[in-house]
């Protein structure tokens, strides 16, 4: 298959689990388990923010962005963290356009814990089923009345569009889109690989 770039969208307070959950998810699944050292993922991961300077995101670690929303090449997927810093972001209207312009142009678009908020302040998810972090699901309730809510799934494919539970939801949500792209023997491989449980329950983990 031809590889498929995946953008990774990152700020200020991020949550570092939230982004690198499916960075790691992308860039260690291979098509060929046997060959792993020789080939390469077929996602290529790359990390997006609004400005070059480094990101500090949730207990003080540096982030640097290979690409600003302005650089930013072509993307077929778009992952979408959350983290205390939505709260800013989402008065942000320089990433909220952003994320609606690419939203309309990638295959498959995602978030993880409360970037599904992002979404939903960006106007992407009306007329959806979608979810967020176990605290924040009232929020998505009451601020997005045309969102169907689910409090009890861990994620949420509607179509192209895929949200997760709060932070490590991120990994099975990361790992559900391979499965979409690769095949699922491909996403378990990468499952056991990164010694993780393949999520055969979609049931939400508290």
């Amino acid at each position: 298959m031809k590889r498929k770039r995946v953008g990774v969208v990152v700020f200020d307070d991020v949550e570092v689990l939230d982004f690198c959950g499916p960075f790691e998810v992308f860039s260690a699944a291979r098509l060929d388990e046997e060959r792993r050292r020789e080939e390469p993922s077929p996602f290529e991961v790359v990390l997006v923010a609004e400005k070059s300077d480094p990101v500090i995101a949730s207990g003080g670690m540096k982030v640097i962005p290979e690409h600003t929303f302005h650089t930013c090449p072509p993307l077929d997927i778009l992952v979408v963290p959350g983290g205390w810093g939505t709260r800013r972001e989402l008065k942000n209207p320089v990433m909220l356009d952003w994320l609606k312009a690419r939203a309309a142009e990638v295959e498959t678009l995602t978030a993880v814990c409360t970037g599904s908020m992002l979404l939903g302040f960006a106007g992407l998810l009306d007329g959806l089923h979608a979810t967020t972090h176990w605290k924040s699901l009232d929020w998505m309730r009451d601020s997005f009345p045309a969102v169907s809510v689910h409090y009890e799934q861990h994620v949420v494919e509607n179509g192209r569009v895929v949200t997760s539970a709060g932070i490590s939801a991120g990994i099975d949500m990361a790992l559900k889109v391979v499965a979409r792209y690769c095949g699922e023997p491909v996403a378990r491989a990468t499952a056991r690989h990164m010694e993780y449980p393949y999520p055969d329950s979609n049931a939400r983990r508290v």
